[in-house]
């Protein structure tokens, strides 16, 4: 084959996809970055130097995409630093394909498609998709993708500038703008690249549409034309997505595996009462989609502050939206007290959770120095404005 640039990264991509490239991948299967070094010096005697480094990259990236993608996509799927970071992780990208196809979508223009994580969700769906990244290796990277998973004949994939492509023949836009920079994450939606404004624009001109924005945007934001969805998968909050031509107006949060779909009502602020028997910690999806009072309501509970999304109450319900705990102790806080309390009761596997406390679990646990054969949870927190300490374990 011919030279490797290593200065070049398409050329080293293209150097990848190569009979050569590929059989090197292959052989890094069950790659160990422990022996990286060991692993390179031998198989440069027998490839090039920039090849070797370019297929090592590739493994690594392979190993962490596997947390998103799986084992079976990942070992066959190529990936760029900055795609594994930002891509759609596949349960989620999966429930939104179906989204799609429940809505009678057969083709998407996938605006912002980096590594092509969603195009490959919407292509197993059974939808065409055109897949739009401005930056060439993404570009080229999620062309290869298509092709190592069998859906080319679903996917085009395009290099251009999102601004600049027709979406007219398609029956969806999904927008997925870039919400980081050289400077870390950017909060403010009309840093996104392209703005927020833009993709509301784009979206308004096909009658579906589905827009990827982080969990933190603030509710005001939202537009009354679009239904605003926060999901979570494994009680992590992934993402939040505004749809068009679905419910305008609707809030909802979705929790994954399932998926478990909890609708806004309106509701008031739930009462705060007294702390009772059970304590429950709505999904991060329940709170960031301000629909702790839905769930309050299921369970017959109140809150434990006004400021504070835990909820109590005093029978045991099951709810998928709120994990569950049986209070045994509430103490103002004082780490001698915790202490005290954990030695007597042979504590020494300690879970700290915290909402509305200026302390660190971490510092906390060095505090106390838990020991012993049993376990307990400590919530940090305030009941009805006071610091103190809930003491319980999983009901």
């Amino acid at each position: 084959m011919g030279r490797v640039n290593d200065l070049d990264p398409l050329a080293s991509f293209a150097a990848l996809l190569t009979d050569e490239g590929r059989a090197l991948l292959d052989s890094l299967d069950a790659y160990d970055p422990a022996q990286e070094l060991a692993t390179a010096t031998r198989l440069r005697r027998e490839h090039p130097t920039a090849l070797v480094s370019a297929a090592l990259g590739q493994a690594r990236l392979r190993q962490r995409a596997v947390a998103k993608f799986g084992a079976e996509d990942a070992r066959r799927m190529f990936f760029t630093p900055n795609g594994v970071e930002q891509a759609t992780r596949r349960a989620v990208a999966s429930y939104r394909a179906g989204r799609f196809a429940g809505l009678g979508v057969r083709s998407v223009a996938d605006l912002c498609s980096g590594i092509g994580g969603d195009a490959i969700a919407l292509a197993r769906a059974g939808i065409r998709v055109l897949a739009v990244d401005r930056d060439p290796l993404t570009a080229e990277v999620a062309r290869a993708n298509a092709d190592a998973l069998g859906l080319a004949a679903l996917i085009e994939v395009r290099c251009a500038d999102v601004t600049e492509v027709g979406t007219a023949a398609y029956d969806a836009v999904f927008v997925d703008p870039a919400r980081r920079g050289g400077r870390g994450r950017i909060f403010d939606p009309e840093a996104y690249s392209p703005p927020l404004s833009w993709a509301i624009g784009a979206a308004r001109t096909r009658p579906h549409a589905a827009l990827k924005i982080a969990p933190g945007i603030p509710h005001e934001a939202v537009p009354e034309d679009a239904e605003a969805e926060w999901i979570s998968d494994g009680g992590d909050v992934k993402e939040a997505v505004l749809w068009f031509g679905t419910r305008p107006g609707t809030v909802g949060a979705t929790l994954l595996p399932g998926p478990r779909s909890l609708t806004g009502t309106g509701l008031p602020d739930p009462a705060v009462r007294k702390v009772g028997r059970f304590l429950y910690e709505p999904d991060g999806a329940v709170i960031r989609a301000h629909l702790v009072a839905e769930v309050a309501q299921q369970l017959d509970g109140g809150l434990i502050d006004e400021t504070i999304a835990y909820i109590t109450a005093d029978g045991l319900r099951a709810t998928p939206y709120a994990t569950a705990y049986e209070i045994t102790d509430e103490l103002p806080f004082s780490l001698k007290r915790l202490k005290a309390l954990l030695r007597e009761r042979g504590v020494g596997v300690l879970t700290v959770k915290k909402r509305g406390s200026a302390v660190e679990p971490e510092e906390l646990r060095r505090k106390v120095k838990p020991q012993g054969p049993n376990a307990a949870t400590v919530f940090l927190t305030r009941v009805a404005g006071a610091p103190t300490m809930l003491i319980g374990r999983p009901a």
